[in-house]
């Protein structure tokens, strides 16, 4: 029998304190400031909480992401299993899929200049894509990196699997989501340094009503028409639309309510941890990693000036009819970046109600995001 002596010193040296390293306290700490910006800030909790839990597990018990061929029983982490469902493009496509469920899409068939909005807060993704090449990442790299500037997490974990760029995978998938979940953060400087106290301060006209008809045609016409020119995008806006779907057509209601709440969250759950875990301080402190980081911030800053500037443009054209403050909402966190744009217009004038305006370049921007990965996808020849 082992004397008490040894079987205390086995216990201590089981700890984990003797086996991380000076990277884990940091991300540790990453993972502390994570959790303190979603519980006590409330900037998006239901991303933020479980890829900072994520992130604090796999850096105190790096065991829990090995796979299967790094450990002798031959049985992999638990999140290891959790994120090979990120890798098979499972995850992003039912988020997609919830998204569609909950989501109107009335702005957008209302307003169809919303598009614009929504094409032109783009421009920070191949904007980023040429930056990432001339710092020496290869096209595909470049390619999944720039795609980080949609603020479109799934996507972004699309992309980077289809594009085979599965080692950038877990620092993609981080700054994406991060991004999402600070866009109360990085975007109100952008804009409030764009536009001026009377572009805030512009009221819009009320859209118009759109019927039952309009609002189940567009996600059947939407798929047929972007699929057919990008056939690569089906997985992603097939499953956007098809949740869509479910919510129109008013025949599915069980499908729509289980897409919509119960799917999608045990999906968020699945997806924020996995991604949370692959943060182990190795994979993340280093020049790639932080290079990809600042690309990322870079991307969504350009689309969100973009999307800004074109409607400054927009509200010339028509005379002041449109509050350029919408155009940051053209990125793809939806409806995070919505509801950014009727905060700040608010802050100015506490009667503006700009919510369901900045909503049709929101979901355009979905939409534009999800085109812009099946273009990388169609220039790189992946299907």
């Amino acid at each position: 029998m082992m004397s008490l002596g040894e079987t205390l010193n086995n216990l201590v040296h089981q700890s984990a304190f003797f086996g991380l390293t000076w990277g884990n306290y940091v991300m540790i700490l990453v993972a502390f400031l994570f959790l303190f910006l979603a519980i006590k800030k409330g900037f998006e909790p239901l991303l933020l909480v479980p890829i900072a839990f994520g992130m604090l597990l796999v850096n105190i018990y790096p065991d829990i992401m090995y796979s299967a061929e790094d450990t002798p029983s031959g049985v992999g982490g638990v999140l290891w299993y959790f994120f090979r469902l990120d890798e098979w493009t499972i995850l992003p496509c039912l988020i997609f899929m919830g998204v569609g469920a909950q989501t109107d899409f009335s702005p957008l068939i209302a307003n169809p200049i919303s598009f614009l909005l929504g094409a032109a807060a783009q421009f920070g993704i191949y904007a980023a894509y040429f930056v990432a090449i001339f710092l020496g990442f290869n096209g595909q790299a470049a390619a999944a990196i720039s795609i980080i500037g949609g603020a479109d997490g799934p996507t972004s974990i699309f992309l980077a699997n289809k594009l085979g760029q599965t080692g950038l995978l877990g620092p993609i998938a981080v700054a994406a989501y991060s991004y999402m979940a600070l866009v109360p953060v990085i975007q109100p400087p952008i804009m409030k340094a764009l536009t001026t106290d009377r572009e805030r301060k512009i009221k819009m006209q009320t859209l118009r009503p759109v019927s039952k008809l309009e609002k189940i045609l567009f996600p059947i016409v939407v798929t047929t028409v972007v699929c057919l020119i990008l056939p690569s995008t089906a997985p992603l806006v097939g499953m956007l639309m098809l949740g869509n779907l479910f919510k129109e057509s008013g025949v599915v209601k069980q499908l729509q309510e289980t897409a919509a709440n119960a799917l999608m969250f045990i999906v968020v759950i699945l997806l924020g941890v996995s991604v949370g875990a692959t943060t182990s301080a190795e994979a993340f402190l280093n020049v790639s990693t932080l290079k990809i980081v600042g690309l990322g911030l870079v991307a969504f800053a350009f689309g969100t000036a973009a999307g800004v500037l074109l409607g400054k443009l927009m509200c010339k054209l028509t005379h002041g009819k449109i509050n350029p403050l919408i155009g940051s909402a053209g990125v793809s966190a939806v409806p995070m970046a919505a509801r950014v744009s009727q905060k700040v217009g608010s802050e100015y004038d506490p009667t503006n109600f700009l919510l369901m305006h900045a909503m049709g370049p929101n979901v355009a921007g979905v939409i534009g995001t999800a085109v812009a990965a099946g273009t990388f996808m169609a220039v790189y020849g992946v299907k």
